[in-house]
């Protein structure tokens, strides 16, 4: 599609509704800039994930933290994307957090499968934490008949 005011590739396409008319645009992008319309230019991945963890780490003392055991500081994980060593979870525990839990639909903890040798106390931990996660999911979503029965579940699963 070709911009309405020139013979430029449209990227930028408006719809205005105005007196019960729908009104639209396609306009390339010099047209949208002169027409008051912004358009960010496109970013590198590095720096859009970069921003991310910056916007949603814990403000700048988050930055500044630094491991001890590797020295990478959390600026630096935030440019790479990957942490220096095992001790940077600990480190960088308040910060990594909220990354986590978004990237993980709100679970910060691991509720996945454990080894066969594992005892029966922590399989019954296990079973707990992934029964809370599904009643959180149930009361997000407004189950309340689901949310009843796996409260149910899990009182049941908490009696010795």
């Amino acid at each position: 599609m070709k911009c309405d005011k020139c013979d430029k590739p449209a990227v930028v396409h408006t719809t205005d509704i105005s007196g019960g008319q729908k009104i639209e645009k396609h306009l390339c992008e010099d047209c949208a800039a002169s027409e008051g319309i912004t358009v960010k230019a496109s970013m590198e991945i590095s720096q859009l994930l970069e921003d991310f963890v910056l916007q949603t780490s814990r403000g700048k003392e988050s930055v500044q933290l630094k491991c001890d055991g590797c020295g990478m500081t959390f600026a630096e994980f935030s440019q790479q994307g990957l942490l220096g060593c095992p001790n940077d979870y600990d480190r960088f525990e308040k910060a990594l957090l909220p990354l986590i839990g978004r990237a993980q639909e709100g679970a910060t903890q691991h509720i996945g499968k454990a080894p066969r040798r594992t005892g029966g106390e922590q399989k019954k931990k296990m079973s707990l934490l992934r029964l809370r996660a599904e009643l959180k999911g149930a009361i997000a979503a407004e189950d309340y008949e689901l949310a009843a029965r796996l409260r149910d579940r899990i009182k049941e699963t908490e009696q010795p």
